[in-house]
């Protein structure tokens, strides 16, 4: 076998030490979590936009025939698929996969965190402010005061919990409902390419009921009841962060649940008609 030359591989080590000095004294210490994570939210969110576009007008036969504001509503909902994908991925991990906040560990569960827990809640700060831009500056085209009033409660009580370490718990339990954002892209994206009547858009209607009534609906109820089981910890915090945790979840809960009875008038609609 022949060697490998040693100047490459000492070269490669050298860039491999060097990023994880950067990750290690930047991107991940404690003090910058916070506003490197925002930043690279933003970042994130630019490159995915873009991506979309490039992907899209390349790959897609609708997406050339769009309007403007469609084009930029379908590059905007790129956006907002892979900040679920990722953010969703993560709070289920944190939730159920994790032992960071397990009551078999030492100490209060509503004051935990980590710096990857952290790291995550400001990459979806910084979408919430991307997004919540883009809706702002092209209101109403993007979504009502609806999106406006869900992006600003999300958008804050996120923050919150990244700057303070605060109910991080609590803050991923209601991100999990980021899981059904996706298939309502995907309605969206089939609607504008005229697939409304295809059996994906049938599929994707049960698809989507089934993933809100249990992301949005019983989820919600679910963390309800953690914060009733751990009330003696919830009371010791801060009095903000005691109103954001059943602040905003209960608006939330209700705007979900509002939604979830158009869905169901939806599926009601389509299964319907195929008879």
């Amino acid at each position: 076998m022949r060697e490998v030359p040693k100047q490459p591989v000492m070269a490669i080590n050298s860039y491999q030490n060097q990023a994880h000095l950067l990750v290690k004294n930047y991107l991940f210490a404690d003090p910058l979590i916070p506003y490197t994570s925002i930043l690279g939210g933003i970042l994130a969110c630019k490159v995915a936009y873009d991506l979309t576009r490039l992907i899209s007008s390349s790959y897609s036969k609708t997406y050339p025939g769009l309007t403007k504001i469609q084009r930029v509503e379908w590059n905007n909902r790129g956006i907002s698929t892979v900040h679920a994908v990722f953010i969703s991925a993560l709070s289920l991990y944190f939730v159920f996969g994790s032992n960071l906040f397990s009551d078999e560990r030492a100490g209060l569960l509503v004051f935990r965190s980590s710096p990857i827990s952290t790291f995550g809640l400001g990459v979806s700060v910084g979408y919430f402010l991307s997004d919540l831009g883009m809706i702002l500056w092209l209101y109403p085209s993007l979504g009502g005061i609806e999106y406006v009033i869900h992006h600003t409660l999300s958008g804050i009580a996120v923050a919150y919990s990244m700057f303070t370490g605060e109910a991080q718990l609590y803050t991923y339990m209601v991100l999990i409902s980021e899981v059904t954002t996706p298939e309502i892209n995907v309605r969206w994206y089939l609607d504008t390419a005229g697939m409304k009547r295809s059996t994906a858009y049938l599929i994707n209607g049960v698809v989507i009921f089934l993933a809100w009534l249990i992301a949005r609906v019983l989820l919600f109820g679910y963390m309800f009841y953690h914060v009733y089981l751990h009330y003696t910890q919830v009371i010791k915090m801060h009095a903000f962060g005691y109103m954001l945790v059943f602040g905003v979840p209960s608006v939330l809960a209700v705007m979900n649940l509002m939604w979830f009875g158009k869905i169901i008038k939806g599926v009601v609609k389509v299964l319907t008609k195929r008879r």
